[in-house]
């Protein structure tokens, strides 16, 4: 299913306000974390809260993460 205009820039928005964890994430990490996140939704139909659902999920993975370093 492809994505709007409106959903991929929520989803980079997503990416940018989780720059945050920077100081012990790389970029590349967070974008990979957004991505596996994004695609756990892809087979979804109703894709209003998909932006809000894949921060919560890459935030977790991110969180993760960081017990494990």
């Amino acid at each position: 299913m492809a994505i709007d205009q409106r959903e991929e820039e929520a989803i980079q928005a997503v990416t940018e306000r989780l720059t945050a964890y920077g100081a012990t994430r790389s970029p590349d990490e967070i974008e990979a974390a957004v991505a596996a996140a994004h695609a756990s939704f892809e087979d979804r139909p109703v894709r209003d809260f998909v932006p809000a659902l894949v921060e919560r999920k890459a935030r977790a993975a991110l969180g993760s993460l960081s017990t494990d370093h």
